[in-house]
């Protein structure tokens, strides 16, 4: 085993355990992490519109007014006009959107959120370095990219988001 294999064996964990669980979450949800993340911000944000919203996953307001759109479509969100503003959107689930959030299982980051908390402050800062040196040495470190742990393409919207 060359000296770099375990690291090179360690991203392709890291890659599939997020690829694996996508998977397992849509197959069980119906919906993808972003359009839960969608769902989750709703829940957290007081009177959320769709730029709210956007800010508070990372995600551009057009990728976020799409899945907004495929929500509504599928009956679990709607936009509604709240208070005097008539320029104001508001995005509230429906019935059938509060149901399937509360059955909905952990999001992976939320996970690794509460193991990554846990740790001492020294070593948080060691991972982040470590990753951080890994990530510059994939020349990846201008490309845009959020906290959220999904797979695909990472600033472009598509149509299964």
């Amino acid at each position: 085993m060359k000296d770099y294999d375990e690291l090179l064996i360690a991203l392709r964990r890291i890659t599939r355990a997020i690829d694996l669980y996508s998977k397992r979450l849509q197959k069980e949800t119906n919906l993808t992490i972003s359009q839960l993340l969608v769902m989750e911000a709703i829940v957290k944000i007081d009177k959320p519109t769709p730029s709210a919203i956007a800010k508070s996953i990372l995600l551009s307001q057009a990728t976020v007014t799409n899945l907004i759109d495929r929500l509504e479509k599928n009956g679990l969100v709607q936009r509604k006009r709240l208070g005097t503003d008539k320029r104001t959107i508001n995005v509230v689930l429906t019935e059938l959107g509060e149901e399937k959030y509360k059955e909905a299982p952990e999001l992976l980051q939320s996970g690794f959120l509460r193991k990554y908390r846990k740790l001492d402050a020294w070593e948080q800062h060691m991972l982040v370095s470590a990753v951080g040196r890994v990530a510059s040495m994939m020349d990846a470190e201008d490309i845009d990219a959020s906290p959220i742990l999904t797979l695909g393409e990472i600033g472009v919207s598509d149509q299964g988001t």
